[in-house]
């Protein structure tokens, strides 16, 4: 026969950890990027976003005045659609 023994305070302790660990994260999300967030997120300079997937009718971006936005949840997932198509 097996008998596990949990220790409910470092469980709690254990479980607090991770949930602020995952709060930290949704907090840091932002809801959109702006270009300079784009080339920090993605690791690529603006000329080179612009010649690989800037104007592919499928990015998500809005310009306001002068300047591009990039919804965040949108954009990510383009960007693991776009980057899993490359061909190596």
């Amino acid at each position: 026969m097996l008998s596990v023994t949990v220790d409910e305070k470092e469980a709690r302790l254990l479980f607090k950890a991770k949930i602020a660990e995952i709060l930290k994260e949704v907090d840091a999300e932002y809801v959109f990027w702006d270009a300079a967030e784009l080339k920090r997120r993605t690791c690529m300079s603006w000329n080179f976003i612009q010649e690989q997937f800037f104007y592919h009718p499928g990015f998500p971006k809005r310009k306001v005045g002068s300047k591009w936005y990039f919804p965040a949840r949108e954009t990510r997932e383009f960007l693991e659609n776009w980057l899993s198509e490359q061909s190596y």
